[in-house]
C-alpha cells in the first residue's frame, strides 16, 4: 500500500488488528514512525489511534462499555509532541485460560502455518506452540495435530525465501519435457490443498506460478533475488507454463469451484455447464472433484482425469 492511497475497510480493519499489539511492544511512538512502519500516512496512523479509544470490550447488554472497557492513549501526548502512548489496554495483560478444544483448534491453525516455508524456523511460532501445549486448562483433548512432512524442495525454498537468493530447479510441466528453472521466490501459496511458488523466472524474465509437486533437485544459488519487488499475479492467471483443462459441473455448484471460474470460460445453459480454466497441473483437480460428490467430471485432459480415478480409488481402498 502507497501512502497515497485510500484504505479500504478490510485494509482497516487489519491495521487496527496490527496496530494495538505494535503500540503495546513500542511502549511510544512517535506518528510518523508508525506511519513508516505501516506503510501508511501519519494522517491515517492518526485516524486509526484515535479510533481505538471506542474500542473495547462489549458492556453487559452488548452494545455499550464503561470507560475503563474501552482503549485510551494519551491525548495531551499525541496533541503536542505528536508521540502514542496507550494508557488503557482493556486488560491485555491478562493471560486468559482456553479450554482443550480452543487450544486444540488453535495447535492445528499454528501447525498448518509452520509448514508454510519461511515460517516454520519463526521463534514466535515455535514459542506459540510451547505456550498452547501447556497453557490450556482442564484435561487436554483428545486430539493429535501432526505435522505433516516437509520434503527437501519446501525445505530449499524456505532457505532461499530466508536467504534473499534465487533458486535453481528441475521443472516438469504438463505435457512437456523438464526444464531447468533459475527463479527468484517471491511468495508461497496453497489452494485446495496443493502448493505453488510464485516468482521471477530468469528464463521466462516474468513472473511465474510453479506447482512445487513439479519441481525437483531444488538448489540455492549465490545470485542475489532482486525481482522480489516485481507484481505477483493472481494465483490462476493463465500463463505460459500453465495447462487449459476442461469441467464438467452441475448448476449449484460454483461456490465449491470459487476462483477457478474466475478467469474460465463457461458455456451452457441447463442443467449442467462446461468450464475451461487454467490450473498449473490439471492433476491437482482431483481433491476438487473429490469433494463435489459427482457434481463435478473432469472432461479434460485425459491424465486429468485418471489422476481423479485413481485418486477416489485409493480413497476407496481406505475403506478395506
Amino acid at each position: 500500500m502507497t501512502p497515497a492511497e485510500p484504505m479500504v475497510a478490510t485494509d482497516r480493519a487489519a491495521l487496527i488488528l496490527q496496530l494495538v499489539p505494535y503500540l503495546v511492544g513500542k511502549g511510544e511512538v512517535t506518528v510518523e514512525e508508525a506511519a513508516r512502519d505501516f506503510d501508511v500516512t501519519p494522517e491515517q496512523v492518526r485516524s486509526m489511534v484515535e479510533k481505538l479509544t471506542v474500542i473495547g470490550l462489549p458492556g453487559e447488554s452488548g452494545f455499550w462499555q464503561m470507560a475503563n472497557d474501552l482503549f485510551d492513549i494519551d491525548w495531551d501526548l499525541l496533541d503536542t509532541q505528536g508521540r502514542i502512548v496507550i494508557t488503557n489496554t482493556v486488560g491485555l495483560e491478562r493471560s486468559p485460560r482456553l479450554t482443550a478444544r480452543e487450544a486444540a483448534a488453535l495447535l492445528a491453525g499454528l501447525r498448518v502455518a509452520v509448514s508454510f516455508p519461511g515460517v516454520g524456523d519463526s521463534d514466535l511460532v515455535q514459542g506459540l506452540l510451547a505456550k498452547l501445549a501447556r497453557g490450556a486448562g482442564g484435561r487436554p483433548a483428545d486430539v493429535i495435530v501432526a505435522p505433516a512432512p516437509v520434503d527437501e524442495v519446501r525445505e530449499s525454498v524456505a532457505a532461499a525465501l530466508r536467504r534473499g537468493v534465487a533458486l535453481s530447479f528441475t521443472y516438469r510441466a504438463p505435457d512437456s519435457a523438464p526444464t531447468t528453472r533459475t527463479v527468484d521466490p517471491v511468495k508461497v501459496s496453497i489452494s485446495a490443498g496443493q502448493w505453488y511458488l510464485q516468482g521471477w523466472c530468469h528464463t521466462r524474465e516474468a513472473m511465474r506460478t510453479f506447482h512445487l509437486d513439479r519441481v525437483s533437485e531444488a538448489v540455492l544459488t549465490e545470485i542475489a533475488a532482486t525481482h522480489s519487488g516485481e507484481p505477483v499475479p493472481e494465483l490462476f492467471e493463465p500463463s505460459a507454463d500453465e495447462s487449459l483443462a476442461q469441467l464438467r459441473y452441475r448448476r449449484g455448484q460454483e461456490a465449491l469451484l470459487g476462483e477457478y471460474l474466475a478467469r474460465a470460460d463457461v458455456s451452457g445453459t441447463g442443467e449442467w455447464r462446461t468450464a475451461r480454466i487454467h490450473v498449473a497441473d490439471p492433476r491437482s483437480l482431483k481433491r476438487l472433484v473429490a469433494r463435489s460428490g459427482g457434481a463435478v467430471e473432469i472432461v479434460g485432459p485425459s491424465e486429468a482425469a485418471a489422476a481423479a480415478v485413481d485418486w477416489a480409488r485409493a480413497g476407496l481402498a481406505q475403506y478395506g
